[in-house]
């Protein structure tokens, strides 16, 4: 993931900065609760392609 790019990339639903989860190919939206897919290296910003956080995912994004 191109780190400009993340660094311009929102969260759709939160308009929040986003992290990005390497191990799981994902950028992640503490704010929203929101995790989105990256695909071919490619971030799908869709909140419907978007996975649900769980609350101890959350904790672990608020904290790192």
């Amino acid at each position: 993931m191109d780190k400009k790019l993340l660094q311009i990339l929102v969260c759709p639903v939160s308009k929040a900065p986003l992290q990005l989860d390497a191990a799981n190919n994902e950028l992640i939206s503490v704010a929203s609760g929101l995790a989105y897919p990256i695909r071919d290296d490619i971030p799908v910003m869709l909140e419907s392609e978007a996975r649900q956080l769980s609350s101890d995912e959350k904790e672990q994004w608020r904290k790192a």
